[in-house]
């Protein structure tokens, strides 16, 4: 039996930009220059890690940037190559106990 593959519903900055209007009862406009400017300084922040960094924001979650290992014996897997792939940093997010506590609540299953 082939299982349907379900898109997961997708929200943009701009309906971030909405909800803010409406829980501040301001417009759009002044909601949006609020909301980039968040976002522009998360980012701004995340992108000074040197080379470690966190961002702790209560109740929703922690923002890290963690160094990875170089890996000296990488294999390409198209052409079976050994390569050297080079220490980076990447992203993590580790929701809150209030935000983890709701994802860790059972889905209702639909027969």
């Amino acid at each position: 039996m082939k299982r349907e593959h379900h898109r997961p519903q997708t929200f943009t900055k701009k309906d971030i930009v909405r909800k803010v209007a409406a829980g501040c009862n301001d417009n759009v406009h002044t909601a949006a220059k609020w909301v980039d400017q968040v976002f522009t300084s998360i980012r701004e922040i995340m992108m000074s890690a040197d080379p470690e960094l966190r961002i702790e924001v209560r109740d929703f979650g922690v923002f890290e940037v963690k160094p990875t290992k170089s890996k000296p014996k990488a294999r390409n897997p198209k052409s079976g190559e050994i390569i050297f792939v080079p220490s980076r940093r990447k992203t993590h997010f580790k929701p809150s106990k209030l935000l983890k506590k709701f994802l860790s609540q059972p889905l209702e299953q639909a027969d």
